[in-house]
């Protein structure tokens, strides 16, 4: 049933993807065409990195490509922007989102949730590289932990009531944090119980002593050391270096419908991410991300992490890490289709896809960075700015496992922990 679902959706995906690559004409915004609509809801969750969307609204860079009607909405949970977007735009719900990577690929073969459904999507920025933190409760900060998960194994595995937090079955953070885990030697699936937990609640179920771990987006990482909790056991990008993390993700058919729109807005991104990524920008977009209508929280909570400033709690603090958010620098708005490759990979050895996904038509059913290089052009990118191609080639984690895309069967073979099924 999986399969022919799958194949059903593939070819539904083709076809939109054709579609909209006809209805974009050659140069259409140097052209001086402008978007056939100046609206579109998109959501975001309340973390730093959906400072691209938050800072197009306002800047008024979105308004600057035609588009002045875009709506950013706040979304109380990745389940409830899942909801909103399988209801789309003209329904009550959004056109598209600050998104999980992974949980993009998740929607658009219908595997969400148990009952869901298929919406055709397509991937056309990445928002931000790095930026994620594996975070320890106070009461287990003498094992020591950091990126090598190994001094929790005795202290975890295999007693009752472990919990370790993310926010979506399948998210970005459930992959990172199983991965984390998995390296130590400690089954994600049947040593602890990793759980799903809206951010906001992370730190206050630390404080009740029922959680033991969680992985997050920033600001929460600081807030959990602020708060004296726990401490920041390790970056996501300790792990993985400049990994790719959130999206921004529309639905298929408001882009075949729209595609001078789709420019437009992704443009007006791209832009926001080079205005964000500028040190000197740092502090005034802390200040526009704290505001009530965004992230509400205060400015000391956002700001440190944004300039790479860490504090992990357990006494390492250090200064101007490499490690910090990245918006623009070192391609990190450019969607490789490689790391969708690797999320795709990664789904499957947790058992959420089945081994047979064909990973090459999915990813590029999907990932639009076709689009991305003529919104950049729009954006005034020169062309030797953008990278040459699709891959960023072998990647290295920290426990020495290589990910090749070009060999996607060999990464997933050497994995020994997984729970892949067929």
């Amino acid at each position: 049933m999986v399969e022919i679902a799958r194949r059903s959706l593939l070819s539904g995906a083709a076809a939109t993807f054709a579609a909209a690559r006809t209805a974009l004409p050659a140069g259409a915004h140097a052209q001086g065409r402008g978007p056939e609509t100046t609206s579109a809801q998109i959501g975001y969750y309340p973390l730093s990195d959906a400072a691209p969307l938050i800072v197009a609204k306002e800047r008024g860079l979105f308004a600057k490509y035609g588009m002045p009607e875009v709506e950013i909405q706040k979304q109380i949970s990745w389940a409830y922007t899942f909801e909103s977007l399988t209801l789309g735009g003209d329904v009550g719900g959004i056109d598209g989102s600050h998104m999980m990577t992974s949980l993009a690929y998740l929607i658009q073969l219908g595997q969400a949730t148990r009952t869901a459904k298929a919406v055709p999507l397509h991937l056309l920025a990445r928002m931000n590289t790095n930026g994620q933190t594996i975070n320890v409760s106070k009461a287990l900060m003498p094992t020591g932990a950091r990126v090598d998960a190994g001094p929790l194994k005795s202290k975890l595995a295999g007693r009752a009531g472990s919990r370790i937090g993310m926010t979506f079955r399948g998210g970005t953070q459930d992959l990172w944090v199983r991965y984390w885990l998995a390296a130590a030697g400690i089954d994600p699936d049947k040593d602890v119980d990793v759980v799903a937990i809206p951010s906001p609640q992370m730190i206050a179920s630390m404080r009740v002593s029922t959680m033991d771990a969680f992985c997050v987006g920033d600001p929460w990482g600081d807030q959990l050391v602020a708060s004296k909790l726990g401490y920041t056991a390790c970056l996501v990008s300790d792990i993985w270096r400049d990994h790719p993390e959130k999206a921004l993700v529309m639905r298929a058919d408001w882009v075949a419908k729209y595609p001078r729109a789709t420019i437009a807005l992704t443009a007006a991104v791209i832009e926001a991410q080079q205005w964000a990524d500028r040190t000197e920008n740092k502090a005034e977009l802390a200040a526009i991300l704290a505001r009530p209508a965004w992230l509400k929280l205060p400015v000391s909570l956002i700001e440190p992490r944004l300039l790479g400033n860490l504090d992990y709690g357990d006494g390492r603090v250090v200064g101007n890490s490499p490690m910090r958010m990245k918006f623009w620098a070192d391609a990190a708005s450019y969607p490789f289709q490689s790391h969708d490759t690797w999320f795709l990979l990664e789904l499957m050895r947790w058992g959420f896809l089945p081994p047979d996904t064909d990973v090459k038509a999915v990813v590029a059913a999907v990932n639009r960075q076709d689009l991305w290089r003529t919104a950049a052009a729009a954006a005034g990118v020169a062309e030797a700015d953008m990278p040459a191609g699709t891959s960023r080639g072998k990647e290295t984690f920290f426990d020495g496992h290589v990910f090749d895309p070009a060999a996607p069967g060999d990464y997933l073979a050497g994995l020994k922990v997984k729970r892949m099924v067929a």
